[in-house]
């Protein structure tokens, strides 16, 4: 079939046409100015329904300069229905072009092509996101396998921050506080044991010293996701 006007296809998989493209394969251009013609067409039609405005760019002379111009996008049927109001012969071809280019557009091949299209839009789409995800779904495997508690320095090297930066957010936030003295201890909050933290006692020669803090699993995939990547899923340990 040969192709007298072009026909556009949206991001919706909706075709359309050019009004400007109708106005010339109708061959009006000696009769009616487009945004006259187009104004008179445009009575019968609804905006936004039938037909959308958009601004294109053109060629304005032969030394490259380019001049903004409005258009507007009809869908086939509009297009259809602004041929038959031409009454003209080329109008008659004008719209019979269009139905044979509907009766091709819903042929069971092209819908099938489309819909695998669409699909394979979804695919890539699926991918892009479980490819976003892998370095957190790995980091969540890492939790699971470590399997026990561990101290701030093991942790910290674990999620591959500095040391100083969890203890500073795990203080700022109120998770852990640190004992008074020269050199005082970091203890968890009451509140977060044991789901975040455990108490590792220590004893020398019977004497009791302040008990060691250990981030468990749970508590370094929670620390993790909610200091170094917040925007991550949930996920149920």
């Amino acid at each position: 079939m040969e192709q007298i006007i072009k026909i556009n296809t949206n991001e919706r998989g909706e075709v359309n046409v050019s009004a400007r493209e109708l106005y010339r394969a109708l061959e009006v251009r000696k009769s009616y100015r487009f945004n006259q013609w187009f104004e008179t067409n445009a009575k019968q039609l609804i905006e936004d329904e039938d037909y959308r405005c958009v601004d294109i760019t053109t060629q304005q002379n032969q030394y490259g300069g380019i001049k903004t111009i409005q258009d507007y996008t009809l869908t086939v049927d509009a297009a259809k229905q602004i041929a038959m109001m031409s009454g003209t012969e080329k109008g008659k071809q004008v719209r019979m072009y269009f139905i044979e280019v509907e009766k091709q557009w819903n042929s069971p091949e092209l819908m099938l092509s489309r819909s695998l299209q669409y699909a394979n839009s979804k695919l890539i789409g699926y991918e892009s996101q479980i490819a976003e995800m892998t370095p957190k779904v790995e980091m969540h495997d890492v939790f699971i396998e470590k399997g026990q508690a561990i101290g701030i320095r093991e942790a910290s090297k674990e999620l591959n921050v500095k040391q100083n930066d969890l203890i500073d957010n795990l203080m700022n936030n109120g998770y852990v506080y640190r004992t008074k003295g020269h050199n005082g201890k970091l203890q968890p909050i009451k509140k977060y044991v044991p789901k975040y933290f455990i108490l590792k006692s220590a004893s020398v020669n019977g004497v009791e010293f302040t008990p060691q803090m250990l981030i468990t699993p749970q508590g370094r995939e929670y620390f993790y996701k909610k200091f170094y990547a917040p925007d991550q899923i949930e996920m149920t340990l």
